[in-house]
């Protein structure tokens, strides 16, 4: 085997070591009974995030690949399955808070038992499409090790008890961070390249093929907006005023009683706001970005200022020209930090926190790129089936592992959702 392929195995070896690793080390301060709870439609248990990652690998993987190879238990094929049609059969996301069996214990011993499978079929000679597929497992796993913390966060605040998951509270001084004028930069636009390029690496499916876009020019604001900010748009009425808001956003602000953003609660008469590191106040995030609104609040606070939220292509065009650095996963913070708070650099005339601490929702429906080619068989559900009703976000979050990140990269949601560390970036024409 030539030398470079060699270094290449055994990257991709040490990389999948670190990922499998990390997602134990994210449920490490939680309790088995944690680990149980599904606190929200959009949500999973923890325990089913463990055995689906698993089930990943043994599915796609080993099942195919690795000659020889025995399940680790038939009713898995099916039990652990998220949405793959053409694969199994599988339970109704709901039900998933009552598999109290399998135990802890054997999904523990379902993820070694394909750890080490999978280490014995990565010291030999793998077929591209298999390391095309382990490395897109590792992707895969990346998600759900944000989506790992963002369930647990809304399954503790939902807790009477309301227990942190991380008990150590932030630094007085690396809290609030400090005031940062909202500017806004300007791009000539003109014709751009967006998508992730034939040879860039890996992508989903959805960033590709790259495709060109014509941009007038436009103006991205420096920054997030914050907490303090959208506080004003609260005390502005700013839930009561349906000239604000999009029709389903108005109805889903009728229907589902939103008076402020999701884990903020009015306690005393003074708002407190919901982390993993437990309630603050609003006066001590006021200048970290505001987090967990949906599309149609990021929409109508737009309105309000008078801007408007920015197209992904516009995005993308900022974003490819700024290194993915940021508050991340591997901050260890897991909150939104203000701008200014040593996260980016401010000598560089270029906005701040385009990189983790809120995804971004951008005016973009979440569709398919000109040419756009889903994956063939089961994987291809993975990305393309979703190209209906929702919205594209941007940049990464404070719970994104940043190797996971890049410019091109497309979240998407239904224009509803809350309960993902999702922010507001403004912009004009």
């Amino acid at each position: 085997m030539e030398t470079s392929l060699i270094s290449s195995a055994l990257r991709l070896r040490e990389r999948y070591r670190t990922v499998r690793r990390r997602s134990l080390q994210v449920c490490e301060p939680l309790t088995p009974e944690d680990m149980m709870v599904q606190s929200c439609p959009e949500a999973s248990p923890a325990k089913w995030h463990l055995a689906h990652t698993a089930w990943f690998f043994e599915s796609f993987v080993l099942r195919e690949f690795q000659r020889g190879y025995r399940v680790f238990d038939p009713d898995f094929a099916w039990l652990f399955n998220s949405y793959y049609q053409s694969f199994a059969e599988f339970p109704e996301k709901r039900l998933r808070a009552s598999f109290s069996r399998p135990g802890l214990g054997t999904i523990l011993s379902y993820r070694e038992y394909v750890d080490d499978a999978m280490g014995r079929f990565l010291g030999g000679d793998v077929p591209d499409e298999a390391l095309r597929r382990i490395e897109l497992g590792l992707n895969h796993e990346e998600q759900h090790q944000e989506l790992l913390l963002t369930d647990i966060k809304h399954a503790l605040y939902t807790n009477p008890l309301q227990p942190a998951y991380l008990d150590e509270d932030l630094e007085e001084e690396d809290r609030g961070g400090n005031t940062v004028p909202l500017e806004f930069l300007r791009y000539d636009g003109g014709l751009v390249e967006i998508g992730q390029a034939e040879h860039g690496g890996f992508g989903f499916d959805n960033e590709r093929p790259r495709n060109r876009v014509w941009l007038e020019p436009f103006r991205l604001a420096s920054r997030l907006i914050n907490c303090g900010e959208f506080a004003e748009f609260i005390e502005d009425r700013g839930y009561e005023r349906p000239e604000l808001w999009l029709s389903a956003g108005w109805d889903a602000v009728q229907e589902r009683g939103w008076q402020a953003p999701l884990y903020w609660r009015k306690q005393r008469g003074e708002w407190m706001i919901g982390t993993l590191r437990g309630n603050q106040r609003l006066r001590v995030l006021a200048n970290s970005p505001v987090a967990h609104v949906s599309y149609f609040e990021a929409d109508a606070y737009a309105r309000w200022t008078g801007k408007r939220l920015a197209t992904e292509a516009e995005w993308e065009s900022v974003a490819e020209n700024v290194p993915v650095e940021g508050n991340l996963l591997e901050s260890g913070r897991l909150c939104p930090a203000a701008a200014g708070a040593g996260f980016d650099d401010p000598a560089l005339s270029v906005p701040q926190q385009l990189w983790g601490d809120c995804w971004e929702w951008t005016a973009s429906a979440y569709l398919g790129y000109p040419g756009f080619v889903p994956l063939e068989g089961s994987l291809g559900e993975y990305n393309g089936k979703f190209m209906s009703g929702q919205m594209v976000l941007r940049g990464g979050s404070c719970v994104t592992p940043a190797g996971h990140i890049r410019a091109s990269y497309r979240n998407f949601f239904p224009p509803e959702t809350r309960w993902q560390f999702s922010g507001i970036r403004l912009a004009s024409s």
